[in-house]
């Protein structure tokens, strides 16, 4: 959620960002809101005056009973009874204002970084970098899920028929190869300096509207019945939650966390749910990074946390690249992001495997984060999240790049501790 002060000083910057997002239906709420907030700050200026001329009276009323002056006191009493009466109306209509606004606000989305390329959606994202040579072996690379299924480690069909599409069990040593990128990646990230936590799976609804905007939550969240519970499509969710409406003090940023969590998404729209394999699904597990910061360390961040991504996916013989998310591909929350894709030999092409992102203070606005500088002053903080590694769709980017001809896989070095020091994993016989 952007500062009301931008629409209130500058409103022609708040709708060129909604036209670089391609979002002109929402044009109109600019106007709405700042037409609404004159009314409400009129509103509450009367209001204000109403209780500063009711407190003035009351101190009257005491001076005229003092001087026996009954009912010239009555009189005030009679004036202040009807101020009394007014009031309440007043308050009742700021508290519709007030939400009126917020609702609107919650809808514009946050200003995006000047350099940020425009495009209507993922199609016009720009490349940036690449990190490694990527590399087509001479011999066929399969379809991810018979690799996994060479070693008995992919069970679609019975997840199906206890789950329904969009779930899977993994077996044996592609079971143990997702827990170690896992175990990995936590302590990759605690050695980067970040702190590892394992936070809630469910979070209320109140918490989901400050780290998320409308859509997503419409297109991703699973909300549980009868509860005021929804799961988490991200551990990034319940990691902010956790700091909402506290006041932080300067000297307790930054704030760096590594989390871990199983993630669960509806995984509604255009992309729809494999029936083979295991790129888009339900339910998958995640480590994930995040940060609290302030407003002026935000973009140092932001280059921290992609770089963070790409190297652990190099330490793991997997080329990877930059890509840079255009205006129409990025959530109303954010102030800019990346993704970092991994090299597919088989389909001899990218595909995401991490996203960075800068939300400024729009979240922390939503949420009630802010922090207390020396000087007293408050101010919201920034926040960051990226993913560190989402193993499912990780698995598909490390069996590829690590295949061996004869159909083993190769354990880089960095992992094999965490495999019981095995250097290749072999197909059952």
């Amino acid at each position: 959620m952007i500062d009301i002060k931008l629409i209130r000083e500058n409103r022609e910057l708040v709708k060129e960002n909604i036209k670089k997002k391609f979002q002109d239906k929402k044009l109109p709420l600019v106007d709405e809101v700042y037409n609404l907030d004159i009314e409400f700050r009129e509103l509450k200026t009367k209001a204000d005056n109403l209780r500063n001329e009711r407190n003035s009276l009351s101190q009257e009323i005491g001076l005229l009973m003092k001087d026996k002056k009954i009912d010239e006191a009555n009189k005030v009493k009679e004036h202040v009874k009807e101020i009394n009466e007014e009031i309440p109306k007043l308050e009742l209509e700021e508290e519709r204002l007030s939400n009126e606004i917020k609702e609107r606000m919650m809808v514009i989305p946050n200003i995006i970084a000047d350099d940020v390329p425009i495009g209507k959606d993922d199609s016009e994202n720009v490349e940036e970098q690449r990190f490694g040579e990527p590399v087509v072996p001479s011999f066929e690379i399969p379809y991810h899920a018979d690799i996994m299924a060479s070693f008995n480690g992919l069970d679609k069909e019975s997840a199906g028929k206890a789950a329904g599409n969009g779930f899977y069990y993994l077996m044996g040593d592609i079971a143990r190869l997702h827990s170690a990128i896992l175990t990995y990646a936590r302590d990759f990230m605690i050695d980067k300096g970040f702190t590892y936590c394992i936070p809630p799976f469910m979070i209320r609804s109140d918490a989901v509207d400050g780290v998320m905007s409308f859509e997503e939550k419409e297109n991703m969240m699973y909300k549980i019945e009868g509860e005021d519970l929804y799961l988490i499509g991200t551990s990034e969710h319940s990691m902010i939650a956790k700091y909402k409406d506290q006041l932080l003090k300067e000297s307790d940023l930054p704030i760096t966390m590594t989390s871990y969590s199983p993630c669960f998404r509806k995984e509604v729209g255009a992309h729809g749910i494999e029936e083979r394999g295991i790129y888009r699904i339900h339910q998958f597990e995640k480590q994930e990074m995040i940060v609290l910061c302030l407003p002026e360390e935000s973009e140092k961040w932001y280059e921290k946390m992609w770089n963070y991504s790409v190297e652990l996916f190099r330490s793991l013989d997997i080329p990877v690249r930059k890509l840079v998310c255009c205006s129409g591909d990025l959530a109303d929350l954010k102030y800019r992001s990346c993704d970092i894709e991994a090299w597919s030999p088989r389909q001899q092409k990218y595909f995401e495997v991490c996203s960075c992102s800068n939300l400024t203070s729009a979240q922390a606005r939503r949420m009630g984060i802010r922090y207390k500088k020396e000087d007293g002053n408050k101010e919201f903080v920034h926040t960051l999240n990226n993913t560190v590694v989402a193993p499912p769709r990780m698995l598909i980017a490390f069996l590829e790049n690590n295949l061996c001809e004869d159909g083993s896989v190769k354990i880089p070095e960095v992992l094999r501790p965490y495999m019981g020091g095995k250097e290749f994993i072999k197909k059952n016989k």
